[in-house]
């Protein structure tokens, strides 16, 4: 180990940007009641997470950027949940039918926004996603969601490995505490996409529109 402060540890090592691509699209990971119902397990008081989501919803939709949506579902049994489902024992309030699972108040799906239903962490795994977003034309997937140590995490990297730039919105995304939260953002922006503000990321869609009407 180093004595070496770690911004400066990093910086040396991962203090590259990759920057904007040029046919964006923007997912919005597991915005669902469970971590919004403070009876539930998984409540994370990510509210302005969920608000900040919304705003970039609205800005893509006003754009024409592609908006996509992911949940997980269950059967009644687990059984298509893996280790996943074995090792998290909060899992079972995304079995199918669960009110747990259900978009919160004030998010909706609009006809023709893609809905991607999967089983573990990344947006990615077991789903058609890289196929879909390949076939739109899209490089870059602008992340938000729940939750930053988990879901998000796992997008941002598979978003990578599958070759498409991740930025990852910070006032977007949320996690039930500060301290995996705020180590998450700092290590995918070290490594594996770029972490920016919600001016940024709506100011890049608003400029997007012209790109991917083309």
């Amino acid at each position: 180990m180093t004595d070496e402060s770690l911004s400066s540890n990093y910086q040396r090592a991962f203090g590259k940007r990759i920057g904007f691509g040029a046919r964006p699209a923007l997912i919005l990971i597991d915005f669902v009641e469970a971590y919004f119902d403070p009876a539930c397990a998984l409540y994370a008081g990510v509210e302005d997470a969920l608000a900040a989501a919304l705003t970039l919803q609205a800005a893509a939709r006003r754009a024409g950027v592609p908006v996509i949506y992911t949940n997980v579902v269950y059967d009644a049994d687990g059984r298509n949940g893996g280790r996943f489902y074995q090792k998290s024992m909060v899992l079972h309030h995304f079995v199918e039918g669960s009110p747990m699972g259900r978009w919160p108040k004030g998010l909706t799906v609009a006809p023709g926004e893609l809905v991607v239903s999967k089983q573990y962490p990344s947006a990615f795994f077991g789903t058609s996603l890289a196929s879909t977003l390949t076939s739109w034309g899209v490089d870059t997937l602008v992340i938000t969601g729940l939750s930053t140590s988990g879901c998000v995490r796992a997008t941002c990297v598979d978003a990578c490995s599958h070759g498409f730039i991740p930025i990852v919105v910070r006032e977007a995304v949320g996690d039930r505490h500060p301290a995996p939260h705020e180590a998450n953002l700092f290590d995918m922006d070290a490594k594996y996409g770029d972490v920016v503000g919600l001016d940024a990321a709506l100011a890049y869609l608003e400029t997007s529109s012209e790109s991917v009407r083309a």
